[in-house]
């Protein structure tokens, strides 16, 4: 084999390699961040408070036996036991008084036993395309299959005595009614020893709830308290399992470590992290959901996930633990905090990090490290659309803009392969001349290029221009969930998913469910057949290797793209097209010919012998 052949099949390979596994390596995902002796130390407070030792963050809260109440200690707060028998999720919310709660985009309620907020469905998102189908349930209560639930309050170090209000607690609803964006509620627990707890609770019209803690002292001394807010998650969720997107334990910690992305086997395998800053966020993300604390900005708090083993299941914790306040005798204090509980929808994100001041919160869409190209091409996708009305109708504009703009230099390159393509037969006869002599053929090859004003390697312009747009529109397709379950036309009914049809059962004529490697749809032929009618008007490799591979090719990427998003092939076949037309007309203003012809003379003695014959 010569090193041509050689070459030229190593970069064929390549190419389909980069098809297939590119997001393996899209996003590598940073290594966990051990934990210092400083961060796992708690400031103590002005009664000399020691900094808790059981590696859990807090000091366990006795109850009335002295016992410690592993559901009510952070690292261990709220932590759902696993019941002997796991309820249906409607029976399971029955188990304890609740409020409702209803806004435009969720409905649910909120525990009185422990405040939790751990019933949530989206009433904006359903569970397939079918628009007749449940709601995407987010949280669910203990007791339920995979509880998965928020919780706010209050805790303080062993040695202070203190009767706190814990998971168990039944507080008291002071404010009637359901919490809407309108009309907040307020709880409250009275410990019988002096101390009244209330949490008021209010929601907007989207996903952000606010939770501001207050404590009132009647007793003689003043008391030291930690706020904490935890997210809890029974149960390793079915992920995509995919580079291309982190799920798992998320946050952002801005005095020291930055975005923190933590997959489910990473946490199980450290059991641990954590992380001392001010401001920040953290959470428990899913591909398009999140649930995520944000604690008072101003403040420092000590950042954590967990993973406690629970009965054979694995719990999620991801918390924060606020720098200790001081209540003092005869008076009161209070603290204010969020909940994010929705759909990564990005205005709506990034709508909260400008309102609100949270930094860095448009992180929570995995947007890779392509951050800079891939938001922009999503953000002008958006634009087109809110214009349009049809993500695939924006799609194929974004295409015709991209053709413009890189115009200059695709133009530069097709004007180059017509030069190619003309000095073809002069190749060939060189390469005849100077069979034996591949050195001497080589140097008389380069003569040519260099008389003729050629470069060889101008065809592949083209193809580096669409790498980086294939990579974005690819990660925003994966990851937006304005995207999920956009319909274009037809049977298109979900650009982020693979085209459904399959050639295999005639698209459906056929009763016949093919496997899904079998599922080569409509768009995955049209984008092949664009393929090699593009392939065919490049100058045609002499090798007799490298004409195959040529042949095979578009068959390859056939099956390569039919499993990627319908949105990303309808791209593809929009691209090749566009560039077939704008090759077509340079190459005949350069005095070449496509070679179509000689592919489809089946087709036109078939066309001339009915003639013929009527």
């Amino acid at each position: 084999m010569t090193d041509e052949n050689r070459n030229f099949i190593l970069a064929a390979v390549l190419c389909v390699a980069v098809l297939v596994g590119w997001q393996y390596f899209f996003v590598t995902p940073p290594e966990p961040v051990a934990s210092t002796d400083t961060e796992q130390t708690l400031a103590a407070d002005a009664a000399g408070t020691p900094a808790p030792a059981d590696g859990s963050g807090l000091a366990p809260v006795p109850d009335t036996t002295g016992k410690p109440q592993v559901d009510e200690q952070l690292g261990g707060a709220g932590l759902p036991v696993a019941a002997s028998a796991v309820l249906p999720r409607a029976i399971a919310l029955e188990q304890s008084p609740r409020v409702t709660l209803d806004s435009p985009s969720v409905d649910g309620s909120i525990s009185l036993t422990g405040a939790r907020i751990d019933d949530l469905q989206l009433k904006n998102y359903r569970q397939t395309v079918d628009p007749t189908s449940p709601e995407i349930i987010l949280l669910s209560p203990r007791g339920s299959e995979n509880p998965y639930y928020a919780e706010f309050g209050w805790t303080a170090p062993a040695s202070a005595n203190v009767s706190l209000p814990g998971a168990d607690t039944v507080w008291t609803q002071d404010t009637p009614g359901m919490l809407t964006p309108t009309t907040p509620i307020t709880l409250s627990y009275d410990n019988g020893a002096g101390l009244t707890f209330r949490k008021t609770i209010s929601l907007d019209e989207d996903y952000m709830f606010t939770i501001e803690q207050s404590v009132d002292n009647a007793t003689a001394a003043a008391v030291t308290l930690y706020p904490y807010g935890l997210v809890a998650r029974t149960g390793t969720p079915e992920i995509e399992g995919i580079w291309i997107l982190h799920e798992g334990l998320i946050g952002y910690f801005p005095d020291t470590d930055g975005l923190q992305e933590l997959d489910y086997d990473d946490l199980q395998e450290t059991g641990s992290i954590r992380a001392r800053t001010a401001g920040g966020w953290l959470g428990i993300t899913d591909k398009y959901w999140m649930t995520a604390l944000i604690p008072d900005q101003s403040t420092e708090s000590r950042m954590s996930f967990s993973d406690t083993p629970v009965r054979g299941q694995d719990v999620y914790q991801a918390d924060y633990l606020r720098d200790p306040v001081v209540v003092p005798a005869g008076g009161s204090t209070s603290t204010t905090d969020r909940l994010f509980a929705g759909a990564k929808v990005v205005n709506i994100i990034d709508g909260y990090e400008g309102q609100l001041g949270i930094e860095s919160f448009e992180l929570a869409i995995d947007w890779g490290w392509f951050y800079f190209f891939t938001k922009p091409l999503f953000l002008a996708l958006l634009y087109i659309q809110g214009m349009v009305g049809n993500f695939g109708v924006a799609i194929i504009i974004i295409t015709v803009l991209i053709k413009l703009a890189f115009f200059p230099l695709a133009n530069t390159s097709y004007v180059a392969m017509s030069k190619m393509k003309k000095v073809q037969p002069e190749m060939m006869k060189l390469r005849e001349r100077f069979a034996d002599d591949k050195q001497r053929q080589q140097q008389e090859l380069m003569e040519l290029y260099k008389r003729e004003k050629v470069n060889p390697l101008a065809g592949c312009l083209p193809i580096l221009i669409q790498i980086p747009v294939f990579f974005a529109l690819y990660k925003v397709l994966f990851v937006t969930i304005e995207m999920r379950h956009a319909p274009f036309f037809g049977w298109i009914n979900d650009l982020s998913a693979q085209d459904p049809t399959s050639i295999f059962n005639l698209f459906g004529l056929i009763p016949f469910d093919p496997p899904s490697f079998l599922l080569i749809g409509v768009w995955p032929i049209l984008m092949g057949i664009t393929m090699y009618l593009q392939m065919k008007m490049n100058p045609a490799p002499t090798d007799e290797i490298q004409q195959q591979i040529f042949r095979w090719m578009p068959i390859i990427f056939t099956f390569v793209l039919a499993t990627f998003p319908a949105g990303l092939v309808i791209y593809w076949t929009f691209n090749n097209a566009f560039s077939i037309l704008q090759q077509w007309v340079i190459m005949r203003r350069q005095g070449v010919s496509p070679e179509w012809g000689q592919d489809f003379q089946w087709l036109t003695k078939r066309f001339k012998s009915d003639n013929d014959a009527s």
